[in-house]
This record gives C-alpha cells, structure tokens and sequence, in this order.
C-alpha cells in the first residue's frame, strides 16, 4: 500500500475523530455528515487500484473540506483477486474480501492518524451479497477490527461499537437506514445541503462482464496477473495470441491511454498519416521481444507484428483500399512496410 496525503490531516482538533472510508458516492458523504454533526472530526481515507479511482472522493473531499488520504492498493487487490476467500460476485468482484482488506488497511492507519474508529457508507441490505449482515460481519473480523467499524447509515440496527459504548458517539442520533429504497438518503442529502454527487453505481472494473472476461483471459495467457498487463487490456480491442498481445486502439482517447500506459518494451505501430489506430504490441517473453526488435531487419516478418499490422489496417479507414502502409513507431527508429489488400481480407 502506497499512501498520499492528498489533503494532510494535521493534529488532532476535536475529541473524536473517525476514518471515513470515502468512495465520494452519496452514501459516504452521508456518513460523514451524520458523524460531523455530533461533532467528530471526519478524515477521508480513499482507495485506487487498476480497477478502480478515486476521482469522485478527492471531489467530494474538496467540496466538503475534510482531510483526505489516498491509498493505492493495486497488489493488494490482486492477491486477493488470485484467491478470494468467500469467493466472487457474479463476475470476478470479491466484494466481502475487497472491503474487508480495506478495513484492516484502515485499522492500520487508526495510530498514526489518531483515529478512534472506521466508519463507512454501507446500508444494511441495500446491496444484497455484500452489504446483509452476516456480510458485514465477515468484513469486520476480515478487517481484524471488531467493533471498531462504525455504519452511521444503519447503525441503531447493528450492534453497538466501541466508540459508542466509550460515548465518543451518541448512538440515538444515528440512523436505521436499511434496503435499497434511497428516498431517505436523497431527503438527507436535501437537509445537509448536498447536492454534487453521482448516481449510484458499481465503479469497479472487477463488476463489470466485459472486462472480468477480458482478466481471466489474461491470466490464463500469462499464467499470473500484472499491474502493467491489466493497464494495457483496460483500453482498445484486445487479442490474445500466443506470443503476445495485441491491442488496437478504437479512438484517439483509447490511443492516447495505450500510449501512456505502454512500456519502453512495447512495441506500437500505426498508419503514416497517424490518423487511425495506434496498435500496442507486448511479447510475452521480454528478451526474445529485444532481440526480435533490435536485432531484425524484416521486423514485420515477425508473425505477431505482422498480424498487428494487419489488424491495424483492418481497424481503420484504410480497410477497403487495395493496398495500405503501417510504421513502427517505437521503440525504433521508424520503419514501415506496406501490405496488400489481400492480407487483412482474412481479418474483415
């Protein structure tokens, strides 16, 4: 875990502070409200991985004026990805061990931050497998945080924390949200004022069908899962072959993140005029890739460059043309080679 003090914290001002666990959706925001009106000083504690940002909580933390910390989390995540021990949603989401890892980050940081407790957004019930109460049980001895995790939303239905019986909290001014209904959390919002905030959504990559498809590909061809792989399939059109990958960008916003997230290994090839796709080229095994790159003189000869030439032209306006060139771009000096239109006919 790699921490940011994205808005420091300082010293402790008030009798009781807490470590909200801020996704920036309204929910969160809720629960630090409730907890800022019995005077409890609210610091942020955000989370990012490959899977997920968190622009929405630096928002919400610059709207509101709270200290926000930011955790990257990304190894963490996928360790727990490769072996879930209450297994995935409907698609590759670990959601109990996901949040219950972010407790027990949380319950790290408590000391050095003089945090008395966690609180959280989580309503009982609203989200079905994740957010019951046996759920929210596990998260906390997951967490290793029994009784420090304070639910604002829901918390007269659960059993009392530590920093209600010690009185840092009065218990009868929390809430007894539950289910999937929002009008009281829209009528809430209304009486503290807020009104910049997104719809309810997932916002995790792990959720979405699509992308889990993709990410178990991509560990069944590289045999592991890696930071700098799951970057690069996030973007264009993916294709897994045997000697490496091939990513073909379907726009210049998808161009311009392959682009920044390609490595000084990667091999990236478009058209001459560089209006169409750029095509990201990653070998499997790195030092045959070197040699091929910087020691071959045919480099398109190469079957996977050769193919990732094709699928250029195929994916672009040059498709229909009898005959059509793709350069190399880095990481060598420029070199083309032009392809007939009988080549990338077996792609269309």
């Amino acid at each position: 875990m790699k921490i940011k003090e994205i808005r420091p914290p300082g010293q402790k001002k008030l009798r009781a502070r807490t470590l909200l666990l801020l996704s920036g959706g309204l929910d969160s925001l809720l629960a630090g409200k409730v907890l800022e009106e019995q005077g409890v000083e609210i610091v942020g504690l955000s989370f990012e991985s490959v899977f997920f940002g968190a622009s929405r909580a630096l928002a919400a933390a610059e709207e509101l004026n709270w200290p926000l910390i930011l955790a990257e989390i990304t190894e963490e995540q996928i360790r727990i990805i490769e072996q879930p021990r209450y297994g995935y949603g409907r698609h590759l989401n670990p959601c109990i061990d996901c949040h219950g890892q972010m407790v027990r980050l949380a319950a790290g940081l408590l000391p050095r931050y003089s945090a008395d407790f966690i609180s959280t957004g989580e309503v009982v019930g609203e989200r079905p497998m994740s957010q019951n109460r046996q759920a929210l049980e596990l998260v906390e001895k997951l967490g290793e945080a029994r009784g420090l995790v304070l639910r604002p939303l829901s918390a007269r239905l659960l059993p009392p924390t530590r920093p209600e019986e010690l009185g840092l909290v009065n218990r009868q001014k929390l809430l007894d949200l539950s289910g999937r209904c929002r009008q009281r959390q829209l009528e809430l919002a209304g009486r503290y004022g807020l009104t910049d905030y997104p719809a309810p959504a997932g916002g995790c990559l792990l959720t979405d069908a699509v992308f889990s498809e993709k990410l178990k590909q991509l560990r069944s061809w590289r045999g592991e899962w890696r930071r700098e792989d799951i970057e690069l399939i996030q973007a264009g059109r993916v294709f897994f072959e045997n000697e490496g990958l091939i990513i073909v960008g379907r726009n210049e916003e998808e161009n311009k993140k392959l682009e920044k997230v390609a490595l000084a290994s990667d091999l990236l090839l478009t058209l001459p005029d560089f209006k169409g796709p750029l095509t990201v080229v990653r070998f499997r095994d790195k030092d045959i890739q070197a040699v091929e790159a910087g020691q071959a003189l045919g480099i398109f000869d190469h079957p996977l460059l050769k193919k990732a030439a094709l699928m250029t032209i195929r994916y672009s306006r040059y498709r229909q043309a009898e005959e059509a060139a793709v350069i190399l771009v880095s990481p060598l000096r420029a070199q083309s080679r032009k392809f007939k239109k009988e080549e990338w006919e077996p792609y269309l």
